[in-house]
């Protein structure tokens, strides 16, 4: 096997678009807990307010984790929905956390959220490219 060189094979799209769902998943978990040692967060998490959404009402708690719900279900989704809808999944809701993502970087945040909310808005944008680029195997509809 001297000078050989690992063969590189094709990844299929699903297998691409639910890691980077897995990666951007992490992006997420990881920066909401550095913001855990930001000073005063666990005190307005102990007074039972959600920054910058205000109260952690039961309505509020679950907006909230029915939009966090979606990151988390679309890697499984993506590998198990037919091929269509997959895609038309993985660019609506791409889209979609990239538009959050960046409206909750506006008005000042730190640099640490800033670098992983920057992170998280081309991962987000490469789900949507990826899944735009998707191929289509023959015969089915355009």
């Amino acid at each position: 096997m001297t000078g050989s060189r690992p063969a590189d094979r094709p990844v299929s799209e699903r297998f691409v678009l639910s890691g980077l769902w897995a990666s951007t998943m992490f992006c997420y978990i990881y920066a909401d807990f550095f913001g855990l040692f930001r000073k005063g967060r666990m005190a307005s998490m102990n007074e039972g307010m959600i920054l910058p959404l205000g109260e952690a009402t039961p309505t509020v708690l679950l907006a909230v984790s029915v939009m966090m719900a979606i990151p988390s279900l679309m890697v499984a989704l993506t590998l198990i929905l037919p091929a269509r809808v997959a895609r038309w999944s993985n660019i609506v809701f791409g889209l979609a956390f990239t538009f959050i993502q960046g409206a909750t970087m506006v008005g000042g945040a730190p640099a640490y959220y800033l670098f992983f909310g920057t992170v998280e808005m081309l991962m987000t944008l490469l789900i949507v490219w990826t899944a735009w680029r998707w191929s289509r195997p023959q015969g089915i509809g355009k």
